[in-house]
């Protein structure tokens, strides 16, 4: 992963390129002039990218969100390949639905290190060089969920509202120093793990969830794409 810089086209980190939005984005990104660096893509995904223009480099280390040094391993590659990166887009998450009264200590564990300490460790591992550089901008994908009450999913909302709140004072911490840090959360987009946790494979329920959003249809990964995505150089 050594090279000379590129001064050509900015350079973007995403994770994970697997499921949710971020194939979408990945792609987007590489057609908006962008050679990217990320953790293992989903099938296909390498050839699209490089059909699109973008050099790809990818980092498996970076599969695990949670692990301390998987942000900085995409942060390291960056450097390494291109001598820096301008935009960082990172998918955290463990999803766990279930009331307080049946949650215990491990699901407790599980929410604390997959929803916030995951972007405790981007932030740190994405901020400095940014920080350092006086630009960049930062995308957490976090959760809706965390906006509001979630009975239904307890630990899952507490700890994204956590992780929101991370990102905000650390946007305000950054902000003066050129660096943008933002959260996104969806919800009702059409992805296979939102599908699974509604119940909306069955026709009928899928009705149903698509009767509360004000389109009359789950959103699309692309469409949520567009909106995170940062402009060419």
């Amino acid at each position: 992963m050594t090279g000379s810089p590129d001064g050509q086209k900015r350079v973007t980190i995403i994770a994970d390129v697997q499921t949710h939005m971020m194939p979408a984005l990945a792609r987007e990104m590489a057609g908006r002039n962008h050679n990217l660096v990320v953790s293992t893509p989903v099938e296909g995904l390498q050839l699209q990218l490089a059909e699109l223009g973008a050099e790809v480099v990818i980092v498996p280390e970076a599969d695990k969100l949670s692990d301390e040094g998987s942000v900085q391993s995409l942060v390291d590659a960056a450097k390494d390949r291109f001598g820096k990166f301008d935009s960082a887009c990172i998918r955290t998450g463990a999803h766990k639905t279930g009331d307080i009264l049946s949650a215990t200590v491990k699901d407790a564990d599980e929410m604390y290190k997959g929803n916030l300490l995951s972007v405790f460790y981007a932030l740190q591992a994405l901020l400095p060089p940014l920080v350092k550089q006086g630009s960049g901008q930062v995308v957490v994908n976090t959760s809706a969920s965390g906006l509001r009450p979630t009975p239904t999913a307890a630990l899952y909302s507490a700890t994204r509202a956590g992780a929101n709140m991370l990102v905000r004072n650390a946007a305000l911490t950054v902000a003066d120093k050129g660096v943008t840090v933002n959260a996104t959360g969806t919800f009702a987009m059409d992805y296979p793990s939102f599908i699974e946790d509604v119940g909306a494979s069955d026709p009928k329920v899928r009705k149903q969830v698509e009767a509360t959003i004000p389109m009359s249809r789950l959103g699309r990964p692309e469409e949520a794409a567009h909106f995170v995505a940062t402009p060419a150089k």
